[in-house]
């Protein structure tokens, strides 16, 4: 068999919790969600997992994933902001940390978790690390400030809604890289997700994330997605605001390259 083997250590990623976030997703494969790398094991230090092969994406490969995807979505979790089943922490890049929400935590709403648990947690990375300034700091203050109101709070897809779910299971990360076009064959799909950050929260998120550095036929994905699992009116005008918190994680990794698109992100949700 053909495997991938991922190094690290505690001080610098949550393997195990990256695995476990994998196998929290592909809970959802035999019911026609996503297809997910499968792991063989898991440890502090290494995480072995069976080698995704890989090719062209193609439209029809599109469409499936965006209908796989709403599938998986709808699984749903039990909280806002929930890591995956048999794990709880951060996930962890280096020096940055991306929280999961402990049980006795859980936010009542979705803006309130987005608001503290992402937006201001990255926020007070970026700021500790010289990626933004106090002043820029103080932007995303009031957006966070906003979507803890509920000003921006909306239902979830209508998958998630019709199985009276208010909490998607998310990849949490799932920029284009991360979604593997695949040739195989044993594959229903198409496409593999790799390299999760899941845990319960928005539904378009994971779509925001996408169109964040392009994907290949991304227009085929929403298009599948929004047919199998209606999104909630104005989401194309949502998207800047779930791009928020990766462009600011993007600021803690990176530094003041970010700076520019997260601000204007912010400035029509302040």
């Amino acid at each position: 068999m053909d495997i991938f083997v991922k190094h690290g250590t505690a001080q610098t990623a949550s393997l195990e919790g990256e695995a476990a976030a994998l196998r929290w997703l592909a809970e959802a494969t035999p019911a026609g969600g996503m297809p997910v790398a499968e792991v063989m094991s898991a440890s502090p230090r290494e995480l072995v997992e069976k080698r995704v092969a890989t090719g062209p994406a193609s439209p029809a490969a599109a469409e499936r994933v965006g209908r796989a995807l709403a599938i998986t979505h709808a699984a749903g979790a039990p909280w806002w902001g929930a890591p995956p089943t048999g794990w709880q922490g951060a996930y962890r890049i280096d020096h940055s940390l991306t929280p999961t929400v402990p049980a006795a935590d859980a936010p009542a709403t979705w803006g309130a978790f987005y608001a503290e648990w992402r937006v201001m947690s990255y926020t007070r990375q970026a700021r500790d690390v010289g990626a933004i300034t106090r002043d820029e700091a103080a932007l995303f203050e009031r957006v966070a400030g906003r979507l803890a109101s509920g000003a921006h709070d909306v239902p979830q897809p209508g998958l998630l809604a019709r199985a009276g779910m208010p909490v998607a299971r998310i990849h949490g990360d799932l920029w284009s890289g991360n979604l593997l076009w695949t040739p195989d064959p044993a594959n229903p799909v198409g496409a593999t997700l790799i390299d999760p950050m899941a845990h319960g929260g928005h539904a378009e998120t994971d779509l925001a994330m996408l169109a964040l550095f392009g994907c290949w036929h991304l227009d085929r994905i929403l298009d599948a997605y929004n047919e199998a699992s209606p999104l909630a009116d104005g989401w194309r005008d949502r998207v800047p605001l779930h791009q928020l918190a990766p462009l600011l994680h993007h600021c803690v990794l990176f530094g003041r390259s970010y700076a520019r698109s997260a601000l204007e992100a912010a400035r029509p949700y302040a």
